[in-house]
């Protein structure tokens, strides 16, 4: 900087008495930059024509940069080949038989609510965005299970309106089973973002096509056993309060009963809302407990066992997943039509909720002791005080409404539930030698 400074010092300040003719240096100065002024006006141009083609190309991906939308991306779909997919995977395949839209059909329970609508002839179509909250790969694996069944998953995000609307043009839709959400209590004090995102905005979006949708579908939809928060009553019934949310993610799914209750009353949307109780099992989350306990016993690391105040016990209303898919599917043949069309509601619409837990609840403890048992490892057992980050004491599940409406009744206690997710591990992780995270 300094030596331009002192070239444009020999510059006088009365240009009319400078002539350029007489000093080449000055001469081949200003040449140099005219040319550097075009070689920066081309680059410029240059660079918007790439913006350009790269903002309004189908195909680009790009990631965004808040990490509460990181799920949102831009993805390939549309066309015959894709349409064609779409419709061969939602096809009802079975006498009286509906067709159910599937978000988040790539998680735990998403997986295997699809594969039992597959088995019994019912049409269903996946959407899931497949995001990092963790492996992705346990979710490709869960997504070629489903493709072996013939059900296709849509690569994408419930946020993703002119998506959703093109399922609905594409398939009429009967039914919508939403399980689309970011899950998980601790996380959300690292990304809170996430669970507006997913929870509350990505219920919305959904809900505002289906309004829209004719005719409308009817829609089961998983809250969570979280919305009874700092309840001390047990069992947990649905008549109990559910207005002292515990975490974020508590609050987020509350959030989303209310927003349920706005849609089926000003709509006319059908809606069943199903309260699950701690679900484990084979293709299950690597962030739940018994799945990460399972894990470091086997590597010999410590795990952490919780326990309350005055070393109170902290347990959980396990509930085995096949026994949460019965109840998932009850809800669904007992759903009613949504009552609105065009947007418009017509008349009352069904609007429910439904524990769906085990009614047996487990000390952490005497799951981990199970664990030993089945994994013939001794866990080396770390006991802390539970953390003030949204967890609990204790879940419990009055399930007597689910009972009584559509037959709801677990049959998996939490010894057998476990040798099953065991077999699966042990299979998954080291028959396929797969790093277990």
């Amino acid at each position: 900087m300094s030596k331009q400074m002192s070239h444009l010092d020999d510059i006088p300040s009365t240009p009319g008495k400078f002539k350029m003719e007489k000093s080449p240096f000055v001469h081949n100065r200003l040449r140099w930059h005219s040319s550097l002024a075009k070689l920066t006006f081309w680059s410029f141009i240059f660079l918007g024509l790439i913006l350009i083609f790269f903002f309004r190309s189908p195909s680009s991906n790009p990631l965004p940069q808040d990490p509460s939308r990181r799920s949102l991306r831009t993805y390939n779909w549309g066309g015959p080949a894709w349409e064609k997919r779409v419709r061969s995977s939602a096809r009802v395949r079975s006498h009286n038989g509906i067709s159910v839209l599937v978000t988040g059909a790539a998680g735990f329970v998403g997986t295997h609510v699809s594969a039992a609508l597959k088995r019994r002839g019912d049409g269903v179509l996946g959407l899931d965005n497949f995001n990092d909250y963790y492996d992705p790969s346990l979710k490709r694996a869960r997504q070629a299970l489903l493709e072996r069944s013939g059900v296709f998953i849509v690569e994408g995000d419930i946020n993703d309106s002119a998506l959703l609307r093109k399922l609905f043009e594409v398939v009429a839709f009967t039914h919508v089973m939403h399980l689309a959400a970011q899950a998980g209590v601790r996380y959300a004090m690292e990304n809170p973002g996430s669970y507006v995102h997913s929870n509350i905005a990505g219920l919305v979006s959904l809900l505002e096509v289906c309004k829209s949708a004719n005719p409308q579908p009817a829609i089961v939809w998983a809250s969570s056993s979280s919305v009874y928060g700092l309840n001390t009553k047990v069992p947990f019934s649905e008549k109990d309060r559910t207005d002292q949310p515990a975490s974020l993610y508590a609050a987020t799914k509350k959030a989303g009963e209310e927003i349920a209750h706005t849609y089926n009353h000003i709509y006319g949307l059908s809606l069943t809302g199903l309260r699950f109780f701690t679900v484990y099992g084979p293709w299950g989350r690597p962030d739940m407990a018994y799945f990460f306990f399972t894990r470091d016993i086997l590597k010999g690391k410590s795990i952490p066992i919780f326990e309350a105040a005055n070393h109170g016990t902290v347990a959980r209303d396990f509930t085995y997943i096949d026994d949460i898919v019965k109840g998932c599917l009850a809800a669904l043949d007992t759903a009613e039509k949504s009552t609105g069309s065009g947007g418009k509601k017509k008349g009352p619409a069904q609007l429910r909720v439904y524990n769906l837990g085990n009614t047996s609840p487990v000390p952490v403890s005497d799951l981990v002791s199970i664990l030993e048992r089945l994994l013939k490892v001794n866990a080396k057992r770390d006991i802390m005080k539970l953390p003030r980050n949204g967890d609990v004491q204790f879940t419990h599940a009055n399930i007597s409404l689910a009972q009584r409406e559509f037959g709801y009744k677990p049959s998996t206690d939490l010894q057998t539930g476990l040798k099953k997710f065991v077999r699966w591990y042990l299979s998954y992780y080291n028959g396929g030698k797969k790093a277990a995270g």
